[in-house]
């Protein structure tokens, strides 16, 4: 491999670093603790111990959602490439590039260089995926951005041609509703003419299915929502003990949402002394760290007309489990 080639193929912008994540976490962290209800943010899931938990949760037999993302782009990504030729594919929540790499193999330089956008808060994880693409696709170039896509969407930098915006996993699930639409609406000032926008949506269905997605018989989402606790003791140098909370996930039919909280079965006194401050977790007080949000097609068609955009196509597996949608700037 000439290494040479291979760095001037790609280039990294940082736009977030540790000092500002960690001052963030410490408002966040401030912030969440001292309201009611008592909540975590669940950008705070992903250390490296969190990342590595999460993929073993994609692995397990209850967690659908992404075999059968990876399913559909497997099946779609052919037709996907041929219509759209897309020459500029920027990806929020990247990670390490795996679902992009269904429509490298399928673009396989078809129309010469084509340039690829990972939007990630993990330099590491970046650096490494814009090494090994770059060797395995010639005709890519990687320009990868460290930043939070909910603050930083206006870096990215201009097209370089038909663009293709991929928000793939669901991820689009853990934003409330009023933060689903600034992003939605951040997402379509990135597209011009001609331009789409790829989003992946796990859909509503059977509540025992969603629920045995996040209550896995191993134990492993369990110790990913706990981790959340071991990231907080490090960031605000806490001493909460996270063996103390049980993990609870629930489905809200009101609300179509998954839930996940932490809940102490005894009285928990935490310091958090970067913070100078204490705070008190009653016996059986839920500490809410995640929402889950699914969809219809019907919701999902609202939600992304509010922001400007028209549905043009949906694609789900025969059972109905979750849809990858095409739209385009209305």
């Amino acid at each position: 491999m000439d290494r040479r080639r291979s760095i001037v193929r790609y280039h990294i912008d940082v736009h977030v670093d540790e000092q500002s994540r960690l001052r963030e976490l410490v408002d966040d962290v401030r912030r969440g603790l001292t309201a009611r209800p008592k909540t975590l943010s669940p950008k705070y899931f992903y250390d490296a111990a969190g990342s590595r938990l999460f993929e073993k949760i994609t692995q397990l037999p209850e967690y659908y959602l992404t075999r059968v993302e990876d399913s559909l782009l497997a099946l779609s990504s052919p037709d996907l490439v041929r219509d759209l030729q897309p020459q500029d594919i920027v990806e929020l929540g990247a990670g390490s590039g795996t679902k992009t790499r269904r429509l490298l193999d399928a673009i396989d330089g078809g129309w010469g260089a084509t340039r690829y956008v990972p939007v990630d808060v993990d330099v590491t994880m970046l650096e490494t995926a814009a090494a090994q693409l770059v060797d395995e696709y010639p005709f890519l170039h990687v320009h990868a951005m460290v930043g939070d896509f909910q603050r930083h969407l206006a870096k990215v930098p201009p097209r370089t041609g038909r663009r293709l915006v991929l928000f793939l996993g669901s991820t689009i699930g853990n934003l409330d509703p009023p933060a689903r639409h600034d992003l939605l609406v951040a997402i379509r000032r990135l597209l011009g003419p001609g331009d789409h926008f790829l989003l992946g949506v796990d859909l509503v269905k059977d509540v025992r299915a969603l629920e045995a997605a996040y209550n896995d018989a191993a134990g492993i989402t369990c110790e990913f929502n706990r981790n959340i606790l071991r990231v907080v003791n490090r960031g605000v140098d806490a001493d909460f003990e996270p063996d103390a909370f049980a993990h609870l996930a629930f489905y809200d039919r009101v609300a179509s949402r998954i839930e996940m909280h932490l809940v102490p079965a005894s009285r928990q006194v935490v310091q958090l002394r970067r913070l100078g401050l204490t705070i008190e977790v009653a016996a059986n007080e839920r500490i809410w760290t995640e929402s889950s949000y699914k969809f219809t097609q019907a919701s999902t068609r609202e939600a992304l007309e509010a922001a400007g955009f028209a549905m043009a196509r949906w694609h789900t597996d025969p059972e109905n489990r979750f849809a990858l949608i095409l739209a385009t700037p209305g």
